[in-house]
Parts: C-alpha cells; structure tokens; sequence
C-alpha cells in the first residue's frame, strides 16, 4: 500500500507540474500571437516594417488607428507649409497615406480627410514630434534611422509634388523645408 500511495503521489505531482508547465507555454504562444497581431496592425496602419520600431511603438500603447493618424501628421503639415494644398499635393498625401496603409474608411481616413479641407491645430506638429522623440528614444540606431527615412521620406514626396514649373526649378519651398527641417529635428543625432 505504501508504494501504490507513493506511485500515485508521484503521478499526481509529475500531472500538476506538467498542467502549470502546459499553461506557461499556452500562455506564452498566446502573448506571442498577440504581440505578432499587434505588430502586423501597426505595420499595416503605419507601413512601417521594421519589427524594432514595431514592438517600441505597441509599448508605447499605440493601437493601428492612432498610429497611422500619426503618420500622417507630417505629410499634412508639409502640404499645409505654404497655407494651402493643391491637387498634386492632396494626391501626394493620399498615396503616401494609402503606402502607410491607411484605409479608404475608417478613423484614420477621416482624420486625415478632414486635415486635407482645413489645416490642423499647430499644436498637432508639436504633439506628433513629442511622440517622435519619445518612440526614438527606445530604438537602436537601425530602428531609428528606418522610422526616420520612412516618415521624413513621405512628407519630402508630398513636398517635392507640386514644386518647380514643367519639372523645372526648386521642387520645395521654402516654407516646405522648413517643416521638413523641424520633421528631421524630432529624430534624435
């Protein structure tokens, strides 16, 4: 009796440790998937691929909705530098918006409608540098120089669309690179 009580004593606790160990790697696969949807959102609602920049900015708390309205602050800010957007321009930041993959429908679009009919809040460039600064601050170099390129180089497509005369001349203005001048000042070094 006393080696079948052993046996199941033994069997019971090789059971119980095997069940926790069992919930640890569920809940670890659970937390894993989670953090892949989190991260193919972000980079679906901000074109954004790198995974760095990625796992900075869920831990930051940004949701696909607020990012991408995010990522569009340069390029209206860019559009509105000399105090109006033309039809080249608004084009520029539709497709640099739809490349960030900012829906046609949805919370992000409307924003980014809305900022096309009137300009934004001031406040808004000040607020989206904040963010900058705060989400560089958590990448390496390459996370950081990847964010850089990718968000800068959208607002310079959007700057560079409606400038020159026939393909002639200077493509920004003066008031465009100077928006672009405080857009690459956001990103530290």
């Amino acid at each position: 009796m006393g080696e079948e009580f052993l046996g199941d004593r033994k069997r019971a606790l090789e059971e119980a440790f095997f069940a926790k160990e069992d919930q640890r790697l569920r809940r670890q696969l659970r937390e894993a998937d989670e953090a892949r949807s989190r991260r193919e959102a972000l980079a679906a609602a901000s074109g954004i691929a790198d995974d760095a920049v990625l796992d900075a900015v869920a831990a930051l708390g940004m949701t696909g909705e607020t990012l991408a309205a995010l990522t569009l602050v340069p390029l209206v800010a860019v559009a509105w530098a000399d105090g109006a957007i033309d039809d080249r321009e608004r084009e520029a930041v539709l497709a640099a918006a739809a490349e960030a993959g900012v829906a046609a429908q949805g919370a992000a679009r409307e924003l980014l409608d809305r900022w096309l009919r009137e300009p934004p809040p001031r406040e808004l460039l000040a607020a989206w540098a904040d963010y900058t600064r705060a989400v560089s601050a958590k990448l390496d170099d390459a996370g950081l120089q990847a964010l850089r390129a990718e968000l800068v180089g959208r607002a310079r497509r959007v700057a560079e669309a409606s400038g020159g005369f026939l393909g002639l001349g200077r493509k920004v203005s003066d008031a465009e690179e100077a928006v672009l001048r405080r857009l690459e000042a956001a990103f530290p070094g």
